[in-house]
C-alpha cells in the first residue's frame, strides 16, 4: 500500500505545484521560496530542533501559545514553525519575528520529505490539529523522532477516510505517535483506527488558551473612535467569495433600521481585497480601505480592512461580531476570539472546523446560527439595538474561554519527557 501511496503522492505533486503557481498569479507570494515545498531551503538547523506543524492562519494563530511556551521552557533550543500557506508564513512573522525559523511544510513525497528533516533535524515533531501525511509519519518513525498530534480531531464522518490510510503508517501509530486530543470522543475515534490506547490522552484544545494582548482592548477603542465614532459597528471577520454577497445583502437591511450601522469587512485572503473593493463599488456602497484611509466619515457604510494581522483589534473595536466562513462550505474560522473579547457572535451553519466550540458556545448563548442574509440581518439589527443582551451573550462567550482553559499545560507534560 506505501508503495502505491508513494505513486500517486508523485503523480499528484505537480498538480499540486501548479496550483502553487497558479495562485501566484494573484498572490505573488505564492512564488517565494518554493524549493522549500521539495524539502529544500535555506533554513538549515545545526542542532537537533522542537519543530511545530501550523497549516495556515488559524492554526499558527492557535500555536502561539505553545510556541511561546516551548520558548521560555527551552531556550536554547532552535524552534521551527512550518505552514503550508503564505499568510500563515505572514502570520507566524507577525506573531514571532525573528525567535522562531519558518520554513513551508514540504510535499509528502519520500525524498523532499528526507530533505526537509536533514535540514531542520527535528528532535520532536508537533502537528496541529489533524493531518495525515505518511510518508512524513513514517520519517518520523525511521528517525526515531517523536511525533505528537496535538488538539488532534476526527469527524464522525472522516473516521472511514482515515481507517483507508492508517495502513501507512500504523506501525508508528500504534507505538510511536502520541495523541493529545481534543475531546474523549476524538481520543475513542483515534484508538478505533489503531492507535495506542496507552498513548492517546485527552489534552482539550490549546486554542482554549490563547492571550489577548493588554494593549489589544485600548487599541481597539482607539480604532473604534478613529473610523466609527458612536456608531453602531458590526464586524464580518475571515469571509470568502459568495459570502461577502450575503454579508453585504445582510448590511443593506440592517442600515434600513439602523441607518448609521458601519460594516467592518474582513476578507480572508489578503489576494481579495481588491475583489472586495470591486464589489462593493459595484454595489454603490460608500466604502473607506483601512489601507488608505484614516477615517470613514459619517457617511461611509463600510470600512473595508484591506490589511494583514488586525483582524482581533477590529474585533476589539465591535459590537457585533459575525465569523465568516460558515455560510460557505468551509467550515467556520476561529470563534473564540471575538468570545474571549466578550462579543456576541454570529455564524453560519457550516462550522465543522470546529465543531466542539461552535456547540459549546451556542448552547450557551454566547452564539447564534444564521442561514441567510434575512437571519444575519434581523440579529445583527437586535443586538446593535439591545445593549443589554449584546452584554449577556459576552459575558458567556468569556466565561466559556476561561471555563475551558488548561490545554496547553497538559500538553506540555506530554511534551516534557519527549524533549529529553
Amino acid at each position: 500500500m506505501r508503495i502505491l501511496y508513494v505513486f500517486l503522492a508523485r503523480l499528484l505533486a505537480p498538480l499540486a505545484f501548479a496550483l502553487v503557481l497558479w495562485r501566484g498569479l494573484k498572490d505573488r507570494a505564492y512564488w517565494e521560496r518554493l524549493g522549500e515545498r521539495f524539502g529544500f531551503g535555506d533554513v538549515r538547523i545545526a542542532e537537533p530542533s522542537l519543530w511545530v506543524h501550523a497549516v495556515s492562519v488559524g492554526e499558527v494563530q492557535a500555536s502561539a501559545a505553545l510556541v511561546r511556551a516551548l520558548r521560555a521552557r527551552y531556550p536554547r533550543i532552535p524552534l521551527v514553525l512550518t505552514t503550508v500557506t503564505p499568510t500563515g508564513a505572514a502570520q507566524a512573522k507577525s506573531l514571532f519575528g525573528d525567535t522562531v525559523y519558518h520554513s513551508y511544510a514540504p510535499y509528502d513525497l519520500p525524498g523532499s520529505v528526507r530533505r526537509f528533516f536533514d535540514r531542520i533535524r527535528p528532535r520532536l515533531a508537533i502537528i496541529l490539529e489533524t493531518e495525515l501525511w505518511p510518508t512524513l509519519f513514517h520519517e518520523c518513525g525511521k528517525r526515531n523522532v517523536p511525533l505528537v498530534l496535538a488538539s488532534a480531531r476526527i469527524s464522525p464522518r472522516s473516521v472511514s477516510r482515515y481507517r483507508l490510510l492508517v495502513g501507512l503508517f500504523s506501525q508508528a501509530l500504534s507505538h510511536g505517535i502520541v495523541i493529545a486530543a481534543q475531546s474523549e470522543s476524538d481520543a475513542e475515534r483515534f484508538r478505533s483506527i489503531g492507535a495506542n490506547p496507552a498513548r492517546t490522552y485527552v489534552t482539550g484544545n490549546i486554542k482554549f488558551d490563547f492571550v489577548i494582548p493588554p494593549p489589544l482592548d485600548a487599541e481597539g477603542r482607539g480604532l473604534r473612535a478613529q473610523y466609527a465614532g458612536t456608531r453602531p459597528v458590526w464586524i464580518a471577520g475571515s469571509t470568502h467569495p459568495g459570502e461577502e454577497d450575503i454579508v453585504l445583502d445582510a448590511h443593506a437591511r440592517v442600515l434600513a433600521s439602523v441607518p448609521d450601522a458601519l460594516l467592518i469587512l474582513v476578507p480572508r485572503h489578503p489576494n481579495r481585497f481588491e475583489e472586495a473593493a470591486s464589489n462593493l463599488k459595484r454595489r454603490g456602497l460608500s466604502f473607506a480601505r483601512r489601507s488608505r484611509d484614516r477615517s470613514t466619515g459619517a457617511t461611509m457604510q463600510v470600512l473595508l480592512v484591506d490589511t494583514l494581522g488586525e483582524l482581533m483589534t477590529f474585533y476589539a473595536a465591535s459590537d457585533v461580531a459575525f465569523v465568516g466562513g460558515s455560510l460557505v462550505a468551509v467550515g467556520g474560522h476561529n470563534l473564540l476570539e471575538p468570545a474571549a473579547l466578550g462579543l456576541p457572535i454570529l455564524t453560519g451553519p457550516n462550522t465543522y472546523n470546529a465543531e466542539g466550540i461552535a456547540r459549546l458556545l451556542l448552547e450557551v448563548g454566547a452564539a447564534r446560527t444564521v442561514r441567510n442574509a434575512e437571519d444575519l440581518a434581523a440579529s445583527v439589527a437586535v443586538l446593535l439595538r439591545d445593549p443589554e443582551a449584546r452584554r449577556r451573550a459576552g459575558e458567556q462567550g468569556r466565561a466559556t474561554v476561561e471555563a475551558n482553559r488548561g490545554a496547553l499545560e497538559k500538553l506540555l507534560a506530554l511534551v516534557g519527557p519527549l524533549v529529553g
